[in-house]
């Protein structure tokens, strides 16, 4: 077979990743207007984040298996497509079924694509596989920061309809489908004849990585869903609390790219790692006693600290397999736990804040589970010396 441009093979990872996340970002700056007009509680708003990320999770052990059967490159193509079809039903969102649904629809695409798209770094750039990953973290977060930055200006431009709004993001999905339908497919036939599908369940740092990613992911979806509301509650007007909530994605940028680089050239990735969940903690901590209180230093801080977190996470499948489906069976663990456990706080948050009446409570307890994450942070690297 004919190679295939590295140029393009790159360009292709970079537009999966940034459509992994708008989807879910995009309903944050419009997510209390959406309950008001549909006459839905927040637990069940909160539906729209959670049910993304259940099935990102209950989905993703069903990756390795795919790729073994239709190829790699396809797969992930067909992932695209359920995305792009997912972001397009919100254009009827003003119908709570399907907007819903489409909620279920776009957690069903990511939770296949997101093992692949390791797999996809460990076959083709496994020299590389520092910057590489930095490239599509930092992808990952640009898709993320404009759900979230962009979404609101886009709603006003097109009717002031917030179905739109949210369907916009239908259109970079697009094309990033059809780029991944003209890349060659390959199959993993001979590889899976040597190295077993299953999950490793029986891999104690598989747990341990498990466990760090659904803490990150949990604390990441909670803020996306709720935090905008939380700076509101505490008295900032609702244009400067979705400005924060703006900045913390954006802040997340240099940390998405740098800190795989960093971990693949000076070995310390586990200290990066506690690094990033204490600064996570003391940034949740301030958010949740003292909001008003330099709100833009700590919006920069947790969007630092998050970022890091997820960037470094999606690094340590890679090093801890040989092979690009050893790999994905890794990464396809870390995110059936982690997502599935995830999904949990964004609807329990909600859940919370209606039954405490206030944000603080609720975010008393992301703030713990930072400090968890950092604990779970310091067991990885105990021992280890990269």
């Amino acid at each position: 077979m004919k190679p295939f441009p590295r140029s393009l093979l790159l360009l292709a990872l970079i537009l999966a990743a940034i459509n992994l996340r708008p989807g879910i970002t995009s309903l944050a700056p419009l997510i209390e207007r959406i309950a008001s007009e549909l006459a839905l509680n927040r637990s069940l708003i909160s539906l729209t984040t959670a049910l993304p990320v259940l099935c990102m999770g209950l989905l993703a052990p069903l990756a390795p298996r795919l790729a073994v059967r239709f190829g790699l490159e396809r797969t992930i193509a067909l992932c695209m497509g359920l995305i792009t079809l997912a972001l397009l039903l919100r254009l009827a969102g003003h119908f709570s079924l399907l907007l819903i649904g489409s909620a279920v629809l776009l957690g069903a695409g990511i939770a296949v694509a997101g093992p692949l798209l390791s797999g996809f770094i460990k076959r083709h750039f496994a020299g590389h596989m520092g910057s590489v990953v930095g490239w599509y973290s930092l992808s990952m977060a640009i898709g993320g920061a404009a759900g979230a930055v962009l979404t609101a200006p886009v709603t006003q431009w097109l009717r002031d309809d917030w179905a739109w709004g949210l369907g916009f993001w239908a259109l970079p999905a697009l094309l990033g489908l059809l780029l991944w339908l003209s890349l060659p497919n390959r199959r993993d036939m001979q590889e899976s004849g040597s190295v077993p599908v299953g999950l490793p369940w029986g891999e104690p740092r598989a747990w341990l990585i498990s466990g760090f990613f659904a803490l990150q992911a949990g604390l990441f979806y909670a803020l996306a869903t709720w935090s905008v509301a939380r700076y509101h509650e505490a008295g900032l007007s609702l244009l400067h609390s979705n400005s924060l909530f703006s900045v913390s994605m954006l802040a997340g940028l240099p940390g998405s790219f740098l800190m795989p680089w960093l971990a693949q050239h000076f070995f310390n990735r586990y200290r990066l790692l506690l690094a990033c969940g204490l600064l996570s903690s003391l940034s949740l901590g301030m958010i949740t006693f003292v909001p008003t209180f330099f709100p833009e230093v700590w919006a920069v801080t947790i969007g630092l600290g998050l970022g890091g977190s997820f960037a470094l996470s999606l690094v340590l499948p890679l090093y801890e397999a040989g092979s690009p489906l050893a790999v994905s069976r890794w990464t396809s663990m870390m995110l059936f736990v982690g997502y599935s456990l995830a999904c949990l706080t964004p609807m329990l948050t909600g859940l919370a804040r209606d039954l405490a009446g206030h944000y603080q409570l609720p975010f008393m307890v992301l703030t713990v589970l930072a400090l968890l994450m950092s604990g779970v942070a310091w067991a990885l690297g105990k021992g280890r010396c990269d």
